[in-house]
């Protein structure tokens, strides 16, 4: 079943029935179902398993209040009508078998968001699963959830970004799963008997927007850095940072697809050196932001631009400033320094830039080059293409250390690391394992410059835990 891309949500609705809609949060069946799947994640352990037989008895009380509060939302979401079928299966499936580890799999295959990417259209969202740096527990979560797909992001998409996989969400409301820092929803973290073709991903920009609002205004303000009057005004207007955000992950999204590609471009199932992890989502980062800055520059010198030009013209100088105040002010201070991929790729990226006289820190103020800024960023973004293609023709480990070396001739090691001593021949010689086991939790520890900031940005950071757009 769907809905024709023309429609809006409300319009696939009666107006009794898109009324209950716009106040699912507090609507009796949704609360209902949430205080159920909250109350089983207690009974659940890491596998979403129930082993506890006298706890089963409740399960099964509170399955059934999931099945029916689902029944009882159905028909707010007709374009969900198989998925939410097969989900109540999936729900009636587990129980009647004890509470083994459950096999959501049949209602993972009938959930097709990407069919219905129309702004506004909601969907009710429930699995087992564990909630990507969130909870590792495979446990029962369900949410609410609003697509964002603004026009001229539609326009990008039929262009020059196509991207079928990409679905764009807002956070409505949700169990506790998602009260962390999760801002994503992928089909491969629900618990299933066996994995299918995976069809969409998604990702909840409201919360990207919020935590980045929050996060650059402060980190600004630390460092004194006078910010551009386009940059200022993405902390001001959440819903314009979501649409900026919209635009950078679905570039980024399909580059993990495309390029000289020497592994699997997603590294599922993979096991290798952390910092591999750290160039590939900073690639897809740069590819985004100078894809953005080809777009302003292309779309600043036409005439007669559509609407939707228009708005990507607006969005593209947007979008490298959300890239560069993202990747430098929250990802290196945010999560542990064990094998932090992402903090990593943002420490690079300061580096690399300070490296190259367009961000200073000097009299403790942080001041950037904003004429000089696109083209280095695009300089490291060549770096990084070319050890890609490069090792296309090397054996795996050969591309490790070329890897290695590119990050360390930018950023420090640790004074303890074996790689950056240089790994000794026995584990040069041996499996792949050995290389991976040498590289320490934290490699490339922070500089100054980011020990001093995090001190003055940890509460911060932390209070942008389970952040939503209303809650800025």
């Amino acid at each position: 079943m769907s809905i024709a891309l023309s429609q809006t949500a409300d319009e696939a609705l009666g107006a009794a029935a898109a009324t209950r809609l716009a106040q699912i949060a507090t609507d009796p069946a949704w609360l209902a179902l949430k205080q159920a799947a909250t109350d089983i994640q207690a009974d659940q352990i890491k596998d979403g398993s129930i082993p506890d037989e006298a706890r089963h008895e409740d399960a099964r009380a509170r399955v059934a209040t999931i099945v029916e509060s689902i029944r009882d939302l159905a028909p707010l979401f007709p374009h969900d009508a198989d998925y939410l079928t097969a989900l109540r299966s999936d729900f009636d499936r587990w129980a009647d078998g004890g509470f083994g580890v459950p096999d959501f799999y049949d209602a993972l295959v009938a959930f097709q968001p990407q069919l219905h990417r129309v702004d506004g259209l909601r969907h009710l969202v429930v699995f087992p699963m564990y909630t990507q740096n969130g909870s590792t527990d495979r446990h029962v979560e369900a949410l609410i959830v609003e697509t964002i797909w603004p026009e001229f992001v539609a326009e990008l998409e039929r262009t020059d970004y196509g991207n079928k996989l990409f679905v764009s969400l807002r956070l409505i409301d949700f169990t506790p799963g998602y009260d962390t820092n999760s801002a994503v929803l992928f089909p491969e973290t629900v618990a299933m008997r066996e994995l299918p073709t995976f069809t969409w991903g998604a990702i909840f920009q409201d919360r990207e927007a919020a935590r980045y609002r929050v996060v650059v205004r402060a980190a600004s303000e630390i460092t004194k850095l006078e910010l551009p009057d386009d940059a200022a005004r993405l902390l001001d207007d959440q819903g314009l940072v979501e649409e900026t955000f919209v635009m950078w992950d679905i570039i980024h999204d399909r580059t993990h697809m495309r390029g000289d590609l020497p592994f699997d471009p997603f590294m599922i199932k993979q096991r290798m050196p952390y910092f591999l992890y750290s160039l590939e989502e900073l690639r897809c980062d740069l590819t985004a932001y100078r894809e953005a800055f080809r777009l302003e520059k292309t779309l600043s010198g036409e005439q007669d631009l559509t609407a939707d030009q228009q708005q990507i013209l607006e969005h593209a100088k947007l979008v490298r400033y959300a890239i560069l105040f993202d990747r430098i002010f929250r990802f290196p201070i945010t999560g542990t320094r064990v094998r932090n991929y992402d903090g990593l790729g943002g420490q690079l990226l300061f580096a690399w830039l300070h490296q190259h006289h367009v961000l200073d820190w000097t009299d403790t103020q942080l001041s950037i080059d904003w004429d000089a800024v696109g083209d280095a960023v695009v300089s490291l973004s060549d770096a990084i293409n070319e050890l890609y293609w490069r090792s296309i023709d090397r054996p795996k480990t050969a591309h490790w250390l070329a890897a290695y070396e590119l990050v360390s001739s930018v950023l420090t090691p640790n004074p303890a690391s074996v790689w950056a001593k240089g790994l000794p021949a026995e584990v040069l010689a041996g499996a792949a394992k050995g290389y991976t086991d040498a590289v320490l939790d934290d490699e490339f520890p922070l500089s100054m410059f980011y020990e001093a900031l995090n001190k003055k940005m940890a509460a911060t950071i932390e209070s942008t835990k389970g952040i939503t757009a209303t809650t800025v």
